[in-house]
């Protein structure tokens, strides 16, 4: 079953970014475009993980993530943020307490993200992709003993 990614960011350029990497990645994701959005999605979709923006306008990230967190307490969440009139490293501590599993800066690369993603969601990173050749072939060996 494919994993479902809820992404809210008031930057289109950004939500089509890391959409990009996602779903090269395998997952399923749905977008928003500010928190009021993504809470409307988020109470309609089920998905396994959110990825929010701090600053947006409308609703911003931290009350996005408190209210999201009221709603299911063991929601993945990360928050990202690029800063603002104070730096994002503020921001990003503020989402921590607010509720946020994980916190990214921008700019991130796609391996940051992903990889946030996969541990968050128990899946193994891609880096261990060997591991899961070992299983096949110990899976076949045992077969071909029988």
């Amino acid at each position: 079953m494919m994993r479902r990614i809820l992404i809210i960011d008031d930057d289109h350029h950004i939500l089509l970014m890391i959409k990009k990497m996602l779903e090269r990645a395998g997952f399923e994701v749905e977008l928003a475009s500010n928190g009021n959005r993504g809470l409307e999605l988020f109470k309609r979709v089920p998905v396994d993980l959110v990825i929010t923006d701090i600053i947006m306008p409308e609703k911003e990230g931290l009350e996005t993530i408190r209210e999201m967190r009221k709603l299911r307490s063991d929601l993945k969440i990360i928050a990202m943020s690029g800063g603002g009139k104070i730096s994002s490293d503020n921001y990003l501590e503020a989402a921590k307490i607010f509720g946020a599993n994980r916190v990214l800066g921008k700019p991130f690369s796609q391996k940051q993200i992903v990889t946030a993603v996969q541990d968050l969601l128990g899946e193994p990173i891609d880096d261990n992709q060997d591991t899961g050749k070992d299983d096949a072939v110990d899976g076949l060996e045992q077969e071909q003993g029988r």
